[in-house]
């Protein structure tokens, strides 16, 4: 009688069918049974190598779970749906970076990487999807933020055993555009003041220029948080939409009618008007430039059983206890506001909806991102003030404050950074600044004495 095979020796032979079979016992299974792999293949070499393949994937612990490989697109389904949006029930994730990552992996990542099993997916896969990107006219600053998304979505698959390798870490991550800053100097921060106190809520951009809170911050900010009599305020929390989701039981056909389809190579559809300007971008004039893809579920915002979306107000990024100090003058512009906002409160009567918000509609709902982008812009065109973009206050804040002799390590605990490298890259020195260094120079090298 021969020797008892050892546990878990590979057994590789010829079966009938004239193909060599391997097989490999890598551990066991939920249920308690022996978690074999199975490969084949025409020759002995090519199955001896596969096994041996398995084997060193045994030994190192890298692999993949039994059972059918998911592709990209299955794979980015669970992540986003099962995982993501635990994290943001759990407040780890912010619903508006939930809808960022959902956006890119519906327009990019699917449509490009989808149809690979997660296992086959190579690096050159990913460097082909890249340049696509780019030769489509994207940023490569977006490029990048696809790369991240993909790269933590197959970290996670790495370490729930469906791959055994994150190929997104094996290729250079696409180098952002560096976009230079340039805020805006002390005259045109005190125009746009000027401005903004004839306009509803203009309080909110003397907030954004002597605080330097984020957009979401600032919107979020309640008058429970604010002291009126000390000038605390307690920028605690920021807020921000969720995405509604489809209730209903066929998502696609739900929103047929608001699909956008893709346009013919001459379209007949899309015109422009003899009086239409060069350039002219009017509704109905140019084509989609993101039409949906065959597959589009979105639209779920004007679903009848539409669900989990709304407002919330979630904690903000960075330090979670930002307290600051208002300025004197500021403070009695927020009291005055605060008057006004009482005015208005009479006048809506029932329609008013109270959600405690310094800065609110007529009605007292939240003012959206894009309405508040649009009140900035009509300020700085009024102002004439170049065009900037409702962040660069912020980076004006930080620069302002640099010019007044502020130590840096202040403007971190103003601006709420947990780590003072990210503070530098929001301060900028001003020519005010560069000119006394120039001057302190020239008497160091060349003045009297």
């Amino acid at each position: 009688m021969g020797a008892r095979r050892p546990n878990q020796r590979s057994s590789i032979y010829l079966g009938k069918d004239g193909c060599w079979h391997g097989w490999v016992t890598i551990g066991v299974k939920a249920d308690g049974s022996p978690d074999r792999r199975h490969r084949m293949g025409k020759t002995e070499a090519g199955v001896t190598r596969k096994v041996r393949e398995l084997e060193g994937q045994r030994e190192t612990g890298y692999v993949s779970k039994p059972g059918r490989i998911p592709t990209v697109a299955e794979w980015m389904g669970e992540y986003l749906d099962v995982l993501c949006d635990r994290l943001v029930l759990s407040e780890k994730m912010a619903p508006r970076t939930l809808a960022d990552y959902r956006s890119k992996t519906r327009t990019w990542i699917n449509p490009l990487l989808g149809k690979h099993r997660l296992d086959r997916l190579t690096p050159e896969h990913l460097d082909t999807a890249y340049a696509t990107m780019l030769r489509r006219g994207l940023s490569p600053s977006t490029v990048l933020k696809v790369h991240r998304i993909l790269s933590r979505a197959l970290r996670v698959a790495v370490r729930r055993g469906r791959i055994t390798r994150n190929v997104a870490a094996l290729i250079d991550a696409p180098s952002p555009a560096s976009h230079q800053i340039e805020p805006l100097t002390r005259e045109e921060a005190r125009r746009i003041l000027h401005v903004a106190t004839t306009k509803r809520n203009g309080a909110r951009w003397s907030v954004a220029l002597a605080l330097g809170i984020r957009q979401g911050e600032a919107l979020g900010l309640r008058w429970s948080y604010v002291n009126l009599d000390t000038g605390v305020i307690r920028a605690w929390f920021q807020i921000q939409r969720v995405e509604w989701r489809h209730g209903c039981v066929d998502p696609r056909t739900c929103g047929e009618q608001w699909h956008r389809q893709p346009c013919k190579p001459l379209c007949k559809r899309h015109r422009h008007l003899p009086v239409c300007k060069p350039g002219c971008t009017q509704k109905g004039h140019v084509c989609h430039k993101r039409p949906c893809l065959p597959d589009c579920t979105g639209h779920a915002y004007k679903c009848p059983d539409r669900i989990g979306g709304g407002v919330v107000f979630r904690q903000r990024k960075g330090k979670g206890r930002l307290t600051l100090q208002c300025p004197p003058a500021l403070l009695e512009l927020l009291r005055e506001h605060r008057k006004r906002q009482a005015a208005e409160r009479l006048r809506a009567g029932n329609s008013w909806t109270d959600h405690d918000l310094v800065f609110a509609t007529r009605q007292g709902g939240p003012i959206t991102r894009t309405e508040d982008w649009r009140s900035w812009k009509a300020i700085l065109r009024e102002a004439q003030v170049r065009d900037a973009r409702v962040h660069d206050a912020r980076h004006t804040a930080a620069t302002l404050l640099i010019e007044q002799g502020v130590h840096i390590r202040v403007v971190q605990e103003v601006l709420g950074h947990t780590r003072v490298t990210t503070t530098e890259r929001y301060t900028h020195v001003a020519t005010l600044q560069m000119k006394d260094a120039s001057e302190r120079m020239d008497q160091a090298l060349w003045g009297q004495g």
